[in-house]
């Protein structure tokens, strides 16, 4: 079907936008296959919204008797003089958080053009994306996509050659479906053991190396847990490769990130964790993190709190300790943190990992090299450590992305992990202004492209699904534009001083902040607030560029 046999009515004219930290203006309404656009009619202003279709969430249709200040966003309205009985208002939510309001002449213009964007703001087909048909100028489809590959990680990291090696066993995506084609495995297991142990973890993702630590030797696997079952099943060649990674070490360590109770009760479904007996060099630790559905309603509960206009601090401050975001904060923080003094002070090598591992493993490796390693908080090694650790991984961005906190329609797949993931480096970078080479503004920018992007990077759910679509020739890399001189500039942190030790994140509750950046920027105290930050900025790189001349 093509784009516009869902485009009922195309353009509207005398439409009035009304949108945070701006004043209603009037002008025309254009809907394309994948933007909505809004032109200011009065030439002194010439403002224009282009917003594109997959970031908004929800639409919500009134009557315009019906609606006076929606959740008290915009006052003072400024209606239409033209507003009639059969004027309609839609309440467009998107996924970055905004909430925009279209008052438009015509009910029936009103409902078609919220039947269009309902429509084309929801495609399922991957191929008819935005990424796929954007072209900037500054860039070439030829251009080199992504930072880094698993063969160049293994390459660069020289140490680890004499007992590991880089496996093509998945090449063909056949031994683990979410898993990249190269993985760095002991050099003591070969191939046709890693297939078995494959079949023993679930969705085959058999323990893979992710971080090796300079420091000690010692090394971070991930994988997805073991399949057990009920009847206590082993897998030799899965308990060989494990005691391989640790050969040499006197014990290493497990965490799972389940509840030692969900761990057993996965077991009578088939899954279950690593027995003593049978991994007698590893000792299990259970460090219980919240996912799925959960995680997705902590999220929708925040935002409602942050929408909720009573001046009652009460309120507001029980709202938000009801939505226990901050409590996910702090649990994951503090997971990464054992992670990371398991390696860092321990000497320990360790295995994480949940049920499926394309989440909260995923959430506490990124977050415990973070910790660890300074060269992945450079703005270029946070980006490739990402690329590494989400996009490579297997994180199914489609899946967990597909909705933010405003839709109405709830499917089971989704979860803000990506986004839990970017608050708590965030907290780092409250806690340690000079530790990390990036600014809040790539954490904001990363946020919005996971649910909505003119890029590739987060598009589908495995590298297996990307290779398919020829996602690497048909769309430009988010993370290479980033790093070109324009956007580096306003993502770089300009207090950033090289740290080579560890950075230890307090979890205590007086130590976590709301992100307001991010949960809280539509207001005009946070916009206030990016300004001053701003020209704060601008002064710090005017004195770099001095003490330089």
């Amino acid at each position: 079907m093509e784009f516009s046999e869902h485009i009922k009515t195309a353009n509207v004219e005398d439409v009035v936008l009304q949108q945070p930290l701006h004043p209603p203006s009037k002008g025309t309404l254009c809907i394309t296959s994948h933007h909505l656009l809004f032109s200011d009619r009065e030439e002194r202003s010439g403002r224009q919204v282009l917003l594109l279709l997959r970031n908004i969430d929800a639409v919500e249709k009134s009557s315009v008797e019906n609606l006076v200040n929606y959740f008290g966003l915009f006052p003072n309205a400024g209606r239409s003089d033209r507003a009639t009985e059969s004027s309609g208002t839609l309440v467009i939510k998107c996924k970055d958080l905004r909430v925009l309001q279209l008052e438009i002449p015509g009910m029936e213009q009103c409902l078609n053009i919220a039947q269009s964007i309902e429509t084309l703001s929801c495609l399922d087909c991957v191929a008819e994306m935005y990424p796929f048909f954007y072209r900037p100028s500054n860039a070439s489809l030829r251009d080199q996509w992504g930072l880094s590959t698993p063969e160049r990680h293994y390459t660069e990291m020289e140490a680890l050659h004499g007992r590991w090696r880089l496996s093509t066993v998945n090449q063909d995506y056949s031994v683990c479906p979410s898993y990249p084609p190269a993985v760095i495995v002991p050099k003591a297991i070969g191939d046709d053991a890693l297939k078995k142990a494959a079949k023993f973890r679930q969705g085959g993702r058999f323990p893979v190396l992710c971080y090796y630590h300079r420091k000690n030797g010692t090394v971070i696997l991930r994988s997805s847990q073991p399949l057990a079952g009920a009847n206590r099943k082993r897998c030799i060649q899965d308990e060989l490769l494990l005691q391989a990674a640790i050969e040499g070490s006197d014990k290493g360590y497990i965490i799972d990130t389940r509840s030692a109770q969900q761990a057993q009760q996965a077991r009578m479904m088939g899954g279950g964790f690593e027995s003593k007996s049978c991994y007698s060099g590893w000792k299990r630790l259970h460090r219980h993190m919240e996912r799925g559905k959960t995680l997705q309603e902590s999220l929708i509960k925040l935002v409602e709190a942050c929408g909720d206009k009573s001046p009652n601090m009460d309120r507001w401050l029980s709202k938000l300790e009801n939505s226990k975001w901050l409590s996910h904060v702090q649990t994951a923080l503090s997971t990464a943190g054992l992670l990371a003094e398991c390696v860092e002070r321990d000497g320990r090598s360790v295995l994480v990992h949940g049920s499926e591992g394309t989440g909260s493993t995923l959430l506490i490796s990124t977050l415990a090299q973070l910790i660890m390693d300074p060269s992945c908080r450079t703005l270029e090694g946070f980006l490739t450590l990402l690329e590494r650790e989400f996009v490579q991984a297997g994180h199914p961005f489609q899946q967990r992305c597909s909705h933010s906190a405003f839709s109405h329609a709830r499917l089971q797949q989704e979860c803000p992990v990506f986004l839990l993931l970017l608050d708590c480096v965030w907290q780092l970078w409250y806690q340690f202004p000079l530790a990390l080479g990036f600014s809040e503004a790539l954490l904001l920018r990363l946020a919005t492209e996971a649910y909505s992007s003119d890029y590739g990077t987060f598009l589908c759910n495995s590298d297996m699904e990307r290779c398919a679509l020829q996602v690497k020739g048909k769309t430009h890399c988010l993370f290479r534009v980033l790093l070109k001189p324009r956007e580096r500039e306003q993502y770089t942190n300009p207090l950033y001083e090289p740290n080579e030790l560890a950075i230890w994140p307090s979890v205590h509750p007086q130590s976590l902040q709301l992100w307001r950046g991010f949960f809280l920027r539509w207001t005009q105290q946070t916009h206030h607030l990016e300004l001053v930050q701003e020209d704060i900025r601008n002064m710090v790189i005017e004195w770099g560029k001095l003490a330089l001349s």
